[in-house]
């Protein structure tokens, strides 16, 4: 095989996909989610030192970015541990999620 047919076969598995393109993407959202746990973390300990409680809707976003992730990865490469956490994150989203709505529709009188 020459140089030429291979870069041709390279050309074809890879769509002509920019594979460094798509590994700085990848890494940038796991910084995103990182950077969104950390930033969640200090309003948590913010509001608890206040003495406002917990707001569950703040962790129920920060885990559907990971949540998400993990449904991606899993459609991609159809891992079961992606898939095991893709359902868990998404049990916790529902969970904290349902937690805060309900404390909404709790401290609020029906007028």
């Amino acid at each position: 095989m020459n140089r030429e047919e291979i870069l041709a076969k390279s050309r074809a598995e890879n769509q002509n996909k920019d594979i460094y393109s798509a590994e700085v993407i990848k890494q940038g959202a796991k910084a995103a989610v990182a950077v969104q746990m950390a930033v969640a973390a200090v309003f948590f300990v913010g509001q608890l030192l206040a003495g406002r409680g917990v707001n569950w809707g703040l962790w129920a976003l920060v885990y559907s970015g990971e949540a998400t992730l993990c449904w991606v990865k899993y459609a991609k490469l159809r891992r079961g541990g992606d898939l095991w956490l893709a359902l868990g994150y998404t049990l916790l989203v529902v969970v904290m999620g349902s937690y805060y709505m309900a404390g909404l529709f709790v401290s609020c009188p029906l007028a």
